[in-house]
C-alpha cells in the first residue's frame, strides 16, 4: 500500500481536470527527455505494478511494463489463465487481495463496469488499461503526441473517421475537457452513444454523415480498426458497412495542410487506412505508440507521489 496523495483511479478521461492534464502533459515531456538523455528517473523503487489482462495486448503490455521498469518498479502480469475476474472468485474479493500487496493495478478488460467494481474495493489506484467502453491511456498519449507536434490542442479540431467505439468515446470526454472540437463521422449503426460516452451537451463534437466532410479543415485526423476486439463475429458485416470510411489521401487532402494522422494500432492498411497514409509524411503513428509509455509513467507516478517538483 503505497504512502501518497489522496487514492484516485483512472477509469475514464474524465476523472481528471484539464488542471491535471495540463500537469501530465509537461512531466511526461520531461521524463521522455530524461529518457532519451539516458538519465535515470527511478522514483517508483520498491513500488509494484499488478497489470491484469483479460484481453490480449502489445503495446499496453510493453508500454506499462517498461514504463515500470524504468520508474524503478516491478511489475506483476496475470492473464486470464492466472486470474479470471468475477469467475475464480468475485471482483470485489480479487480487488480486496491483490491491492494488499500491490501499489498501482492496471486492468485492460470487456465491461466499463468490472473495472468499476474492482476500483470500488480496491487499496491502491487502478489504471483503466482499455476497456469496451473507453481507452483513456491512449488518447493521454495522443494528445501528448499532437502538443509534441504542434502545441496545444486548444481550439483545434479532430476528425474521428470509423467506428463509434471505445476511442471514438474517449475523445468526446477529451474534448469536453480540453476545449476542442471533434468531427465524427461513423458509418450508419455504429455511431458514438452520447450516454455512453458520458458528456454533458454536444457542443464540442459534429456529427458528419460524409467522412470527407468530417476531415475538412481538420487539425488532426484518427481512426481505428473497423472490428474492435470482441466484436469478431461482426467482421464481415462491418467490413461492408465501412467501406467508404478508409482514411485515404483525399481525406488527408481536405484536412489542414500539416494535418497529423493518427492511429491507435494494430493497423490494417487497405482497410480503415490506406498504407501512402499511415506510412506517409503525415502520419506519427510510432511517435504515438511510443508516447504511451512515457505518458503512462507520468500518469502512474502521478498517481502514487503526486505533483512532483521538475
Amino acid at each position: 500500500m503505497s504512502n501518497g496523495p489522496a487514492l484516485r483511479h483512472y477509469l475514464q478521461f474524465s476523472d481528471f481536470t484539464a488542471d491535471d492534464y495540463g500537469y501530465l502533459f509537461e512531466r511526461a515531456a520531461l521524463i521522455k527527455k530524461k529518457f532519451k538523455a539516458y538519465e535515470r528517473h527511478q522514483p517508483l523503487t520498491d513500488r509494484t505494478l499488478a497489470m491484469i489482462f483479460e484481453k490480449a495486448s502489445t503495446r499496453t503490455r510493453v508500454s506499462f511494463e517498461a514504463g515500470m521498469y524504468q520508474l524503478g518498479g516491478s511489475v506483476v502480469h496475470l492473464t486470464t489463465g492466472d486470474s479470471q475476474l468475477g469467475r475464480a472468485e468475485p471482483i470485489e474479493d480479487s480487488a480486496k487481495v491483490i491491492s494488499r500487496m500491490v501499489d498501482l493495478v492496471m486492468i485492460r478488460t470487456y465491461e466499463q463496469t468490472k473495472i468499476e467494481s474492482f476500483a470500488a474495493h480496491s487499496r491502491v489506484p487502478v489504471i483503466n488499461g482499455l476497456t469496451n467502453e473507453f481507452h483513456p491511456c491512449q488518447i493521454l498519449a495522443d494528445i501528448f503526441t499532437y502538443i509534441e507536434h504542434r502545441g496545444s490542442i486548444k481550439g483545434r479540431t479532430v476528425a474521428w473517421v470509423g467506428d463509434g467505439n471505445n476511442m471514438a468515446n474517449t475523445w468526446l470526454q477529451a474534448s469536453e475537457i480540453l476545449g476542442f472540437k471533434v468531427h465524427v463521422s461513423t458509418p450508419s449503426g455504429y455511431e458514438v452513444d452520447q450516454s455512453i460516452a458520458g458528456i454533458r451537451s454536444a457542443d464540442s463534437y459534429r456529427v458528419f454523415k460524409d467522412p470527407m466532410e468530417a476531415c475538412r479543415g481538420a487539425d488532426l485526423v484518427t481512426t481505428d480498426v473497423w472490428t474492435s476486439m470482441g466484436y469478431e463475429a461482426e467482421n464481415e458485416a462491418r467490413r461492408a458497412a465501412f467501406a467508404d470510411w478508409c482514411v485515404d489521401e483525399d481525406m488527408m487532402r481536405a484536412a489542414q495542410p500539416d494535418a497529423l494522422f493518427m492511429h491507435c494500432l494494430p493497423a490494417h492498411r487497405g482497410e480503415e487506412v490506406q498504407a501512402e497514409v499511415i506510412d506517409g509524411p503525415q502520419s506519427v503513428v510510432w511517435d504515438e505508440a511510443e508516447n504511451r509509455m512515457h505518458a503512462q509513467k507520468a500518469l502512474m507516478e502521478y498517481l502514487l507521489l503526486g505533483r512532483q517538483p521538475d
